[in-house]
């Protein structure tokens, strides 16, 4: 898999996790969906996500890569 599949994968199995105990055990855990959201919106114009780095250091390639 690729970086890109990892992120939105783990993107969104964060966002459905947090809306899950925002239902089941506080409303709380909004802020981190909106955190979760708010990183994606802000890596769509700077092209930078700190979970990108954290993926290309664990050794995922990127999409450009792996289609060579």
């Amino acid at each position: 898999m690729t970086v890109e599949r990892y992120l939105r994968g783990i993107a969104g199995a964060f966002v459905f996790l947090s809306a899950l105990l925002a239902h089941y055990h506080s409303a709380y855990w909004l802020l981190f969906t909106g955190f979760v959201g708010l990183n994606l919106l802000q890596s769509a114009f700077t092209n930078w996500c700190p979970m990108m780095t954290i993926l290309r250091r664990l050794g995922a390639e990127s999409q450009a890569c792996a289609k060579s």
